[in-house]
């Protein structure tokens, strides 16, 4: 990878399925990972959320991209209690071990670059909280966790010092949330690393009014409809000057893709910070198609 003043920083997007911008050549939309990792270096899997994902489709999506291309993979909705349900330790432990057996195709190919752990708004600050991040260090000890939280407590006045020295003691990865500010729902932006080896930060937008649909049958399309504008982008080239004060790889994901936004966001952001990827797929012609 070259780049000017900035280094080790990955640009992509959630996922690879929506897209169409990307996707334009004939044959495109028949090899869509293929075709994104010409345009980004890492992408986000988005399904490893809904269910624990085969090692096979892992194998084939480590064979269809480059050798420095990199995943960061949602835990599972059972490990963040999205689901509700309850588990006894031995469940617990089996449940882990099934996704670290899933995912060790990356693993092999060196091409985790997280393990990305979201948790629901419902997720306050509170001792069996904080209990259950540390049980969850302890089943994945060697893996590089990344931690989203969706509920302001956490980083109220009074608690984000502490909240932030408890990542960093305990090992979880910083995931920096740019999103609207409503209300408990949402957290706000903390730019700060928890480690000197790698933050993420993850775009879903500035629209406030669609933010806490959940429930509505349009939640997903209208939580996420927004058009990142390049003053607003032009902010994040500072935060990421100051991010890499203190991390030495700078992950940033474009969440807002309901209105297919993301791709050019994503690339709006890659020219201004002046990154060129060398180590792309190669962009090819469908020869059969003219």
């Amino acid at each position: 990878m070259k780049e000017g003043l900035f280094v080790s920083i990955l640009i992509g997007l959630t996922g690879w399925g929506d897209h169409d911008s990307l996707y334009m050549e004939k044959g495109a939309t028949r090899r869509k990972l293929e075709v994104y990792s010409s345009h980004f270096p890492v992408v986000e899997v988005d399904s490893a959320f809904y269910a624990i994902q085969t090692p096979s489709n892992y194998e084939k999506w480590v064979s269809q991209t480059p050798k420095d291309f990199s995943f960061v993979i949602k835990a599972h909705q059972s490990m963040t209690g999205h689901d509700r349900s309850t588990m006894t330790n031995q469940q617990a432990k089996e449940l882990f071990k099934a996704y670290i057996d899933s995912i060790q195709p990356v693993i092999q190919a060196k091409k985790l670059n997280a393990i990305l752990f979201q948790f629901p708004p419902w997720f306050d600050l509170n001792q069996k909280h904080i209990q259950k991040l540390r049980k969850i260090k302890s089943l994945m000890p060697d893996l590089p966790l990344a931690l989203e939280f969706r509920n302001q407590s956490w980083f109220k006045d009074e608690n984000r010092s502490a909240t932030l020295q408890f990542m960093k003691e305990e090992g979880w990865i910083h995931s920096i949330c740019d999103e609207p500010q409503a209300e408990e729902g949402s957290v706000p932006l903390v730019l700060e690393s928890t480690s000197d080896l790698k933050t993420l930060v993850r775009f879903h937008g500035r629209n406030v009014h669609g933010w806490n649909r959940n429930g509505r049958d349009d939640w997903r399309e209208v939580r996420f409809l927004y058009d990142y504008n390049e003053t607003e982008l032009k902010e994040w080239v500072s935060n990421i000057k100051q991010l890499q004060k203190d991390t030495k790889e700078i992950t940033v994901l474009f969440n807002n893709n309901s209105g297919g936004h993301a791709a050019g966001n994503a690339k709006q952001l890659i020219e201004l910070l002046n990154i060129t990827y060398d180590n792309l797929n190669p962009k090819q012609m469908d020869i059969f198609h003219f």
